[in-house]
């Protein structure tokens, strides 16, 4: 059995061989690199790719990754389309083939129908004069100088080689469109990267009748019984015209502990903070953690455009939303 350093040492080559293969698709970004760009930012459909074996691995990786960055996008296992699947290709649509030698049966052989059917075609291989390179619109190069497997069998740095020229391609899309984070969010509304870019305060905060509020003339322990009741450590403090003047919250009752402070004879306006920091529901919660870590807060008021109080949030709210 190989020793420590072995595996150590295996595993090094391997990543050196795969950063030299990755180092030379820069010499492949050139005129059939944009003819390529073109057609899919042109397309009137969707941009299939397909792709057989590893390289179907990576399609479906590519297709997803134009799918997520503004490029409608899916991919069809090429055994499939021969029984059927290439009735989802349209002649709007704009077709990738990925083949590492460029001479995949089962891909050679359904081009011709799409060529019928009138799609364009974009290849992808390592040898410019295969037959699938000469049969597309544009041709993408993914040669590499040799692969990771020491017998050069198994595909390793010309898959990687292919899934870097994927992103290329689709990241090239993405800045050509203006994509934006907010439509990045539209297409990734699970998990907390959807939470993080979607997640408005109003869709968290508690209000009505669970937003803590009283008036500057009450009470401390009126103002303690409001905070027991809603149960978000904290309440908004308004005046006669429900404009917000100050909050109270779990910290500061904690420092009144320590003054000579009557909670049954004083008004809760004489401890309370004033000029609390405050948000507007539209704020993105990730905003609003930010903002909160940022003051050393626990807790904000979410007020409208008259900084009347409408809803209150807590870093729990936050933590219960998953945006952390």
């Amino acid at each position: 059995m190989p020793n420590a350093e072995q595996f150590k040492n295996n595993a090094a080559k391997v990543i050196d061989i795969e950063q030299q293969a990755v180092a030379n698709l820069h010499k492949y970004i050139d005129d059939s690199f944009t003819d390529a760009c073109k057609l899919m930012f042109e397309c009137q459909g969707r941009v299939i790719v397909i792709g057989m074996g590893k390289s179907g691995h990576v399609g479906g990786k590519i297709a997803a990754t134009l799918a997520s960055t503004g490029t409608p996008a899916f991919f069809v296992h090429p055994g499939e389309a021969s029984h059927g699947d290439l009735g989802m290709v349209t002649k709007d649509d704009v077709v990738l083939a990925i083949s590492n030698s460029g001479e995949t049966g089962e891909l050679l052989q359904i081009i011709p129908v799409i060529k019928r059917i009138g799609a364009k075609l974009i290849s992808m291989s390592g040898n410019t004069e295969s037959t699938l390179a000469q049969l597309g619109d544009t041709h993408i190069c993914i040669a590499v100088p040799q692969e990771a497997c020491p017998l050069g069998l198994a595909p390793t740095s010309s898959t990687t080689a292919t899934l870097v020229m994927g992103d290329a391609l689709a990241v090239a899309l993405l800045n050509a469109r203006g994509f934006t984070a907010d439509d990045f969010a539209l297409s990734h509304p699970g998990g907390s990267l959807g939470k993080r870019l979607l997640l408005r305060l109003t869709d968290i905060m508690h209000s009505g009748e669970r937003l803590p509020v009283v008036n500057e003339a009450a009470l401390i322990k009126d103002a303690l019984v409001e905070m027991s009741k809603k149960g978000l450590g904290m309440t908004a403090i308004v005046d006669n015209n429900s404009i917000l003047t100050g909050l109270f919250t779990d910290g500061d009752l904690r420092r009144i502990l320590d003054e000579q402070v009557n909670i049954h004879q004083d008004p809760i306006s004489s401890v309370m903070t004033k000029k609390p920091i405050v948000a507007k529901q539209e704020m993105l919660a990730a905003e609003a953690l930010k903002a909160m870590e940022d003051k050393s807060i626990n807790g904000l008021i979410i007020v409208d455009n008259k900084h009347q109080p409408i809803g209150a949030m807590n870093m729990h709210d936050i933590l219960k939303a998953g945006v952390i």
